[in-house]
């Protein structure tokens, strides 16, 4: 699931930047909240729910982790489709979609807020390696070799 997060994340993170990029080409900025929304929550959001994973198994194990990510990729790609519709199109016939991608979204910050809640005194996974020398609330002493 970690590994799937992440790389949604990117492909979505790369698909709106491509919408950036078109929308500058093109000089037409109209679909600028479905491209900030796409950002948003198809990089920003899912990369770092994928971080917390990845930093807290215990929270990634449970079904409601697996439903939370689930809800959220739906979430993160039917929102600005439903916004770039109603710029687009005008909201007689899309406002639908863009309120059930808002309570789709909703949702699935809903059920993060849960697992964080309920996972965050669980003590982040041991890396293996040993603490830097410049890591917080360490002073940093050089080396002989530097």
């Amino acid at each position: 699931m970690i590994n799937s997060l992440f790389r949604v994340s990117v492909v979505l993170g790369l698909v709106g930047m491509g919408l950036g990029i078109v929308m500058g080409i093109r000089q037409d900025f109209t679909l600028a909240p479905a491209h900030a929304h796409l950002n948003l929550l198809g990089f920003v959001v899912l990369f770092l729910s994928a971080l917390y994973y990845r930093v807290v198994p215990e929270a990634a194990a449970s079904i409601i982790a697996r439903l939370q990510a689930a809800i959220a990729v739906i979430g993160a790609v039917v929102f600005p489709i439903g916004i770039g519709t109603v710029v687009l199109y005008g909201p007689a016939r899309f406002e639908p979609i863009v309120v059930g991608g808002a309570i789709i979204v909703l949702i699935g910050m809903l059920l993060f807020a849960f697992v964080v809640f309920t996972t965050s005194s669980i003590k982040p996974a041991a890396s293996g390696h040993a603490p830097s020398a410049d890591a917080p609330g360490r002073a940093y002493a050089p080396s002989r070799s530097e």
